[in-house]
Formats: C-alpha cells, structure tokens, sequence
C-alpha cells in the first residue's frame, strides 16, 4: 500500500488488517480517541488486546503510580511502562514468538468548554519491530490549537494514528516518519515541538536531526535540545527564567563568538530586575542559517552541533528570520529579561527598513515587538579588515531614517556595547576559519575555542582531515 495521501481511517485500517500487530491504546484526558478510530473502521479485535482510560486521579496513581503533574512526560512514560510490561506477561507465552507487541499512550488536556486556554499533551508508543525484538519507542509533545474540544479530540485521534502507523511502517525513513505525523491535519491544529525516539528500531539515528526535521518539515517553528543532546519542550527550559540566546550560524563557533556571548551574560548578571538569578543561556540557529545552497545537509548540522556539545549549553532550532519573532517566541514563556549578543552586522539589519517590506507597519512594527519590556541588545563591536578602524555603538552609522531613533534606543538602555573584547578576536572571521580547517591550514585552531577545536579534531567535524 501506496504510504503517501491514506486517510486517517485507511491507515487504521492497514494496521486492523495487520496480523502482526496486538497491542494496548491507554487514553487519559482527551477522551479514547485513537482507540475510537481503530473500532470505527472495523477490524480492531485483531489488533486491540485492550483499551482503557483512568480519569480519576486516585484511580489513575493507583495503576501508574503517584505523579506530581498528570499530563507529562514522566507520566507518560510510567503509563508505557505498565502497559507494555502487562501485555507481554499475559500474552507473551501464548503467541510471542508470531506477534509485534506494543503500547499506545497519551496522557492530554484539551481547551475547557468555553474554549478558553491551549490543549497540549503526550503521545508515545513502545513496540517491538519483530517478534520478541527488545523494544523501540517513540514519544512525541503536541499542542493542540483548534478552539473547540470535539475538534481538539478530533485532531488528537489523527495524531495518534499517525504516530501509530508511523512506528509500524516508517522506522526506515526518519524524514518520512516525522512528514507522516502532521498528515490530514494543517499547522493550524497541531504543533508537534518534540520527538524522542529510542531502540532497535532507530538504531543510528540521532534525536537532534529528528528535532531539526521537526522545523524543517513545518511541524513546529521550534525545537530544543540540550547539551546532551536530549530533546527537551523549549518551553520548559524558558519558562519563568531570564533568558540569555545568541544566534549564529556556529560553522564552527569561534573565539570572538564564545566572548561575545560570555561578556554580554557578564553584563546581564548586572542587571537589577535578573536579582543575581543565572539566566538559560541557549544557542540558536535558524533553518535559513543551516541552509548550505538551497538545502540542509544533515550531515553539517550534526558536525555544528556535536562541536557545539563541548559547551554544554542548550540548542534551539527556529523558523524565526526575524528577532522580534524570536522575542515574541520567548516572551510567552517568560516575563523575565532577555538578552540578545549580537555583532554591529546584525543590528544593521535589525534596523534596515528594507528588511520589513511585508509587514504593515514595516520597521516600527518590528521593533515595537522586539523592544518589550526586558529585552536588551548586547552588541560586540567590528573592525574594519581593510582601515584597521574599531567601530562600536559611540561611532555606528545608523541607517539616516532610524538615526534619532537608534540614539534613543541606545540612551534607554535598549542597546549597550559588549564593554569588555579581546582586540585580536576582531580580525577572527569564520569563513576564513572553516577554510583553513578544509585546506588544512594551519592556525584555525587558535581562532576558536580550545574545547570546540579538540572537539572537531577527535571526531573530524566539518572535513576535517
């Protein structure tokens, strides 16, 4: 059967007809959706053992054990755990060795009936890719964006068969996987933010290419992982804390880079309304950063990013071209500061007319939803390779219709210079530094940090040779 353009009863219905497949759908908090499209389109006594719900709280911990948050990942994972541990002790013995055992759960709340608030929750499968194969997993986080609860329930159904049908016939191909999960549903429904995946199935496949996929697909503006390569919600990692991100394309990332971002957390720890509080510092790359030619090449994120790995700091993946849709982003889970270090470049453009033709109220509305409350820009000044010239806030040439406006963005506080550089980091230019590195020249290692340069010799990062 042909994978691509099957409805969502279709693909229930291949999984029915599947003898190879048994398993158990456990639904908490958005009705048994899934569970009712199995039924629906007939045949479901050859692939459901067993379908439950436990809304009660006290009934639900008395079966997955106490929980401090109901709907979360933890929970999620206990409910996999119990399920899947149940259905091989009473089914294994009888027919192991023919069947491919798994585990659907999600645990969801949805908008409450007025249509007040956004649904979110967890969906994950564990399954075995043959007979008596140590399982696989997959666990996904959705929002859910529809209005109206019967719609919220709707899409969660799809998303479900989706995620379902994906771990039984996609394994193989990662990118398809992840395309397949937004099938007969549009962006306007459903974000997918987060996707771990785990096992014998997966065997090779990195959790920080299927977050980027997630963007690349157009599943999620953003996805996160942290330095350990985890895949994490961003919003649980921004949520209630100042935060501290620098944008770069980390081809690799180079000694002015590191500075840049350490001198400006400097100067955002003295900032009074952060009260001594450490901010998250996140490093971000956006799909269009990522692009070499018209297309990402895979295998380059994963050498940026395992060189990144050696900082320990949390990755963010965006859509956002724009800083004031970044702010924007951030600003929803965080009443706190942000701070953006940036180079003079980036603030050329930031204050570029030119570069906001397709909104409205062009620049001032860009920099109305950037300026919020909180944000500040920390900018790491420029030489000028050919003049020997330094050029920092006190002799920027803004462009002649933001002029007035510049100098009192500057004059409020909403820009301030990275006070304290390394003069020699400002003849640093990365291009030239992955040309070295490409050719062989020697010298780039002292232009970049010493962890990143151990880092890109060990694992031969970025052709290293």
């Amino acid at each position: 059967m042909n994978d691509e353009n099957l409805s969502t009863d279709q693909k229930a219905l291949r999984i029915n007809l599947d003898s190879d497949k048994y398993g158990t759908c456990a639904e908490i908090g958005a009705g048994q959706e899934v569970a009712r499209l199995f039924f629906r389109v007939g045949g479901a006594s050859g692939t459901i053992a067993k379908t439950m719900s436990a809304y009660d709280m006290t009934v639900s911990d008395a079966i997955y054990g106490d929980a401090d948050r109901y709907v979360s990942r933890q929970r999620l994972q206990a409910m996999l755990d119990h399920e899947y541990k149940l259905l091989l002790e009473r089914l294994d013995e009888d027919r192991g060795a023919d069947t491919e055992f798994f585990a659907f759960a999600n645990t969801v709340t949805t908008c409450n009936y007025k249509g007040e608030g956004i649904g979110k929750g967890w969906l994950g499968i564990r399954f075995q890719g043959a007979p008596r194969q140590r399982p696989s997993e997959i666990i996904i986080h959705v929002r859910m964006l529809d209005p109206e609860i019967v719609r919220e329930q709707e899409a969660l159904g799809i998303v479900g068969i989706n995620l379902i049908y994906a771990a039984f016939y996609l394994t193989g191909s990662p990118s398809n996987l992840i395309s397949s999960l937004k099938d007969n549903l549009t962006k306007a429904r459903v974000e997918i933010d987060m996707i771990s995946i785990s096992g014998p199935c997966f065997a090779g496949v990195d959790n920080r290419l299927m977050a980027l996929q997630l963007v690349e697909h157009g599943l999620t503006e953003v996805a996160m992982f942290t330095g350990d390569g985890e895949s994490v919600i961003p919003s649980e990692v921004l949520y209630k804390k100042p935060v501290l991100i620098e944008r770069g394309s980390f081809r690799p990332l180079t000694n002015p880079m590191l500075e840049m971002l350490e001198k400006s957390h400097d100067q955002f720890m003295e900032e009074p309304a952060l009260e001594g509080e450490d901010p998250v510092t996140v490093l971000e790359m956006t799909i269009r950063q990522l692009k070499v030619g018209n297309s990402i090449d895979h295998s380059d994120f994963l050498d940026r990013v395992d060189s990144l790995s050696a900082l320990k700091r949390p990755v963010l993946i965006s859509n956002f071209r724009r800083y004031h849709r970044l702010v924007h982003y951030i600003g929803q889970h965080t009443q706190k500061m942000i701070g953006l270090p940036l180079g003079l470049a980036r603030l050329r453009n930031i204050l570029d007319d030119n570069f906001y033709t397709d909104l409205d109220g062009g620049l001032m509305e860009s920099l109305g939803q950037l300026f919020r409350n909180g944000v500040k820009l920390y900018v790491y000044p420029w030489r000028n390779s050919k003049t020997g010239k330094v050029y920092t806030l006190d002799n920027f040439n803004a462009p002649p219709k933001v002029r007035h406006l510049f100098k009192h963005l500057v004059h409020n506080g909403y820009i301030e210079d990275v006070k304290k550089f390394t003069a020699d980091y400002l003849e640093v230019n990365s291009n030239a530094v992955l040309e070295d590195l490409l050719s062989g020249e020697d010298g780039w290692e002292k232009m970049v940090p010493p962890p990143i340069a151990k880092s890109i010799k060990s694992r031969r990062l970025f052709g290293y040779r």
